[in-house]
């Protein structure tokens, strides 16, 4: 089977663990890797066995022997970078997001489809063992047909502990794009795509004070609404809320739930980067066995939570030793055996707008019909390989 060339643009903390985990399989080869600066992209070469290193994603980009780019920059170059690799007849498998805004992505989709190329997009945690799990019990009937959904990621904001956090309340920030997309894709992944959607949005405060090192005191702007709460009408029925916040001191919420008419899912983790965030976890699962209000007095020996068992790999619990790059994996095995990916850039086109829309909606009190849609994922498969081939 071929092998696939790989070049990497960006080349970040995050870049070491998409590096080590794409290392474990045959059918894939690092090539090249490329940062802004030269010595940068040397070192990073020199670290892991990368034969070429350039000063610049373009000239990366300009190598005949790449197959495949993997974007690791910052989220403000990934548009003109996806667009040069795309046109250049290569493969892309970009961070999130696919692009900053909806309409750059849609550009970057058209694109691919145009020139017959694959175009995938992190985040790739949907296909871990929890939200896989969570896939299994929908796609099984062990909830029922799916009512609603919860998803809930709130914190105090970045302040707290990143050394310049800036960014997180400018134009292009906010808890929604932030963190939102782990909890949409978790969300498209399971649901499907959707149909309406309605916001509702605030702006708590005008100015924050940076509580971290080195600029501890400092005050910055806030430019966007750091609280958010969301409604998503699926095209399956189901109907989601979001709530999306730095404005909040603490919360017992859990991270997702899924709503069924037989059974309940709920990813219970307090820390709100967890959650979604992560390919492993535990699934708790209710239903009307041991539905807590089933006789009144309660029953003490009425069972609590059950904590279901996955078989499946990729269970993580790692913000920095994970799984991420499976979704790459999985598009090269997807172009090698002329199927669809499963983290596509269509499903992240559609999250994107959903993001958009919920926003937009929340500025002016209007819901928000979507324009495109996409096939949701098959499930990753209890086999799907953690390395070789």
């Amino acid at each position: 089977m071929k092998t696939f060339k790989i070049g990497v643009i960006g080349i970040g903390d995050i870049s070491d663990v998409y590096i080590n985990n794409l290392k474990k399989y045959k059918m894939v080869e690092i090539v090249a890797c490329a940062s802004r600066g030269l010595d940068k992209a040397q070192k990073k070469a020199a670290q892991f066995q990368i034969p070429k290193a350039y000063a610049s994603g373009f000239d990366l980009i300009a190598d005949p022997e790449i197959d495949i780019i993997l974007n690791l920059t910052t989220p403000a170059a990934h548009f003109e970078l996806n667009k040069a690799a795309l046109l250049a007849g290569k493969h892309v498998y970009t961070e999130k997001p696919l692009a900053a805004t909806f309409a750059e992505a849609k550009i970057l989709i058209d694109l691919a489809d145009d020139l017959g190329l694959y175009l995938g997009s992190a985040p790739d945690t949907f296909l871990g063992s929890r939200l896989q799990t969570c896939r299994e019990l929908i796609d099984n009937g062990t909830i029922g047909d799916i009512v609603g959904a919860g998803a809930f990621v709130v914190s105090h904001g970045h302040e707290w502990f990143h050394p310049n956090p800036d960014f997180f309340y400018q134009v292009g920030g906010g808890p929604l794009l932030d963190i939102g997309p782990y909890y949409m894709t978790a969300l498209l992944s399971l649901l499907g795509p959707i149909k309406t959607c309605a916001g509702m949005a605030r702006k708590t405060f005008d100015h924050r004070i940076i509580e971290s090192q080195p600029r501890q005191g400092e005050e910055i702007p806030v430019e966007v609404d750091t609280h958010i709460t969301g409604t998503f009408e699926f095209a399956s029925g189901a109907i989601a809320t979001i709530i999306a916040s730095f404005d909040v001191w603490d919360s017992e919420l859990p991270r997702l739930e899924i709503y069924g008419t037989k059974g309940t899912l709920c990813l219970r983790d307090i820390d709100p980067v967890d959650g979604p965030n992560l390919f492993g976890g535990e699934v708790w699962l209710r239903t009307r066995d041991n539905y807590r209000w089933i006789g009144l007095p309660r029953r003490p020996d009425l069972p609590d939570w059950t904590i279901v068992e996955s078989r499946r790999p990729f269970n993580e619990i790692s913000h920095r030793e994970n799984s991420r790059g499976i979704g790459l994996f999985d598009l090269v095995y997807a172009i090698a055996n002329q199927r669809p990916e499963r983290a596509s850039g269509r499903m992240a086109l559609h999250q994107i707008e959903a993001m958009e829309g919920l926003l937009h909606s929340a500025q002016v009190k209007q819901f928000y019909t979507m324009q495109t849609t996409f096939e949701r994922p098959e499930p990753l498969p209890v086999d799907f390989p953690k390395g070789e081939i």
